[in-house]
């Protein structure tokens, strides 16, 4: 949920707007409004908006504040008829005040300025993407291509590539890759995909320094979480692509059931391996299988991890958990300029293996898993790294230039629909980011505004779910939090509902119950809904323990993205505050923000949300 806190417009941008003309001081407003779309408080005061931000609640006159000193000043450096057009003008609605803004207008300059990522020019061979490349419409093959392509300007292969370093680090009390071994493993787990994968780069590189050939290991566990067929399918079709697109560079692919502890050691023996290179997870469960196999390992064959799921790696960001967005931006943009860089192509691999595996039988695969195969795959997204660069290519050229503006109405075509693939490491956000990007002459907000929810809460969730080992419970709440919780716990709710009637959509609100359908039947639900669908299952059931535990429940087996660190952090924001503050105490809700349907109504066509899933619903009955 990218969407909960501090949805900022440029303050560069403010502040241009704010110097010229009558007609700019408009589409300020029109723009500053579009970004409030977020604050679903119902009768939201200026000073409560102003609060979500991080600004002070002081309270102000209902009309609009006249400008400060610091303004008028602003004001001066423009024309005189600029500023006898603007002298009368009220002062925006809700407009952030400048001392506010320091930290975003550095995040947003380091963004619109010419990257530091440039200054490697010459070290990695290539230059980086370019604002200016063209960027019409163009066949989904000539967009792969372009993405090929811009892997080979950077450099022939990783072996030429000077590698960040700070992207890895060594596990094992071993650091040292034996000369004598018969080969390098990257144990593939989050990030399931061949190109634009530093874990897989990096092994490679071992692999090619050392001249041996390199291995690629998936280890399938029979069950993982509340995850159903749904997702296991989608996963596995994935990984099969993988395996193909392995067996086209020389580097054999195996799939190995059960966990790692047990399944890969076995595998090194018998190919003589030197070393194990492994991506990297926060959360708790995929975590322990590193550790487990850490221990089970021989003490002379070392363990590697890389971050390849985020663009500063986890550990890079902070070496503690950050408090929220405003305290992990800087931070994270500060280190853009090392990180987002250009990925050198996973190329051919010179020293293959004596002998190919034979194919995967993926059917047999699918046959081993012990899990609720009730719900049905989905058909609006196809599993692949080749299907994620089309959906990627169709919001680059259709929806992002709506995506500033309307990414918080469920009703428009503004979401770049990427999370399925990006859960499942089939596509790098880093690539998502590098190829947005290119668009920013076109669509310059809506390209800040995606690269703040796909890099800085993305990955800001990352770090809590890293730091904070109760991310998926109470315990993992602020103090203010739970001390609220805890006081209103006993308070009379409105109404109550089971796990049972929740999951099938059985409540008196249709707007809820048709957010429910929709993650029931497509896998995912709209940003801004997944807000109001578990603030509520908050208000309708008997303690935020069971809200909490519910709502992670059905995010984790209906949604292709679940089981993710945006899904429990979007969970625990909603019901917990995380990266949120407190705000006025209501009954159940505490100091927890506060959204109801009213607020919704003024939000989005409410009614016309709930007719398209009524008329799904009955589409299905036939």
């Amino acid at each position: 949920m990218a969407e909960q806190e501090e949805f900022a417009i440029s303050a560069d941008l403010v502040n241009k707007l704010r110097s010229t003309s009558y007609r700019a001081q408009v589409a300020y407003r029109q723009i500053k409004t579009a970004s409030n779309l977020t604050m679903a408080e119902e009768g939201s005061s200026k000073e409560e908006i102003k609060a979500a931000a991080g600004e002070s609640s002081t309270k102000t006159k209902e009309k609009a504040a006249k400008p400060t000193k610091g303004e008028k000043k602003e004001k001066s450096s423009s024309n005189e008829k600029d500023q006898k057009e603007v002298k009368d003008k009220q002062k925006p609605k809700n407009a952030e005040r400048p001392v506010r803004n320091v930290e975003k207008r550095k995040a947003e300059k380091s963004l619109q300025e010419e990257s530091p990522a440039k200054k490697l020019k010459a070290e990695n061979g290539a230059s980086e993407p370019e604002p200016t490349e063209d960027v019409d419409k163009m066949e989904s093959d000539d967009f792969i291509k372009k993405i090929d392509q811009r892997r080979k300007d950077v450099c022939e292969d990783v072996s030429k590539f000077k590698f960040n370093k700070k992207r890895v680090r060594v596990l094992s009390e071993e650091e040292d890759f034996s000369d004598e071994s018969n080969g390098v493993v990257y144990w593939m787990s989050r990030d399931q995909r061949v190109q634009d994968n530093w874990a897989f780069l990096y092994a490679q590189r071992l692999a090619m320094k050392l001249e041996v050939p390199l291995y690629v290991c998936f280890c399938l566990v029979p069950k993982f979480l509340d995850a159903t067929h749904r997702m296991f399918d989608f996963m596995l079709k994935g990984l099969a692509h993988v395996e193909k697109e392995c067996r086209n560079l020389n580097i054999p692919f195996y799939l190995l059931y059960g966990d790692a502890s047990k399944a890969i050691p076995p595998f090194l023996k018998e190919h003589n391996i030197g070393g194990v290179v492994t991506d990297f997870t926060p959360l708790r469960v995929p975590a322990k299988w590193v550790e487990d196999l850490k221990n089970a390992l021989p003490s002379d064959v070392p363990l590697c991890q890389v971050d390849a799921h985020n663009l500063v790696p986890c550990w890079e960001a902070s070496p503690k958990l950050e408090y929220g967005a405003r305290t992990i931006r800087n931070k994270i943009h500060n280190q853009l300029g090392q990180f987002l860089t250009e990925f050198p192509p996973l190329v051919k691999h010179p020293h293959p293996p004596k002998k190919m595996p034979s194919n995967i039988d993926w059917k047999k695969a699918d046959a081993t898993l012990q899990v609720d195969r009730s719900v049905a795959e989905v058909t609006w997204a196809k599993p692949g790294s080749e299907a994620a660069y089309k959906t990627l290519q169709s919001f680059c050229e259709k929806r992002l230039k709506h995506f500033a503006t309307l990414r918080n109405d469920p009703n428009k075509q503004a979401l770049s629909n990427l999370s399925p693939w990006i859960h499942f490491g089939q596509i790098s956000v880093q690539r998502c980011v590098l190829t947005v990007r290119l668009y920013r002459s076109k669509s310059s907000e809506s390209v800040n505004a995606f690269i703040e929810e796909a890099v800085i809460r993305r990955e800001l969730a990352d770090n809590f779910c890293y730091y904070n080992k109760h991310y998926d419970s109470i315990k993992g709440a602020y103090d203010w939090a739970k001390k609220s919780l805890a006081l209103h716990k006993g308070d009379k709710r409105p109404y109550l509902y089971t796990r049972d009637q929740l999951e099938t959509s059985q409540t008196h609100d249709d707007l809820w119950n048709a957010a429910q359908f929709q993650l029931v039947l497509e896998g995912k639900m709209h940003g801004f809904l997944r807000m109001y669908w578990a603030k509520k299952i908050l208000e309708w059931t008997t303690s935020p323990e069971e809200a909490l535990a519910i709502s992670i429940y059905l995010n984790d087996k209906y949604s292709l993205d679940g089981r993710d660190p945006n899904g429990y952090v979007g969970c625990m924001w909603s019901i917990c505050g995380i990266h949120d503050q407190g705000w006025a105490e209501r009954a159940v809700f505490g100091k927890i923000r506060y959204m109801n349907y009213q607020g919704c109504k003024r939000k989005f066509d409410v009614p016309g949300f709930v007719l398209k899933y009524k008329k799904k619903k009955m589409e299905m009955k036939k």
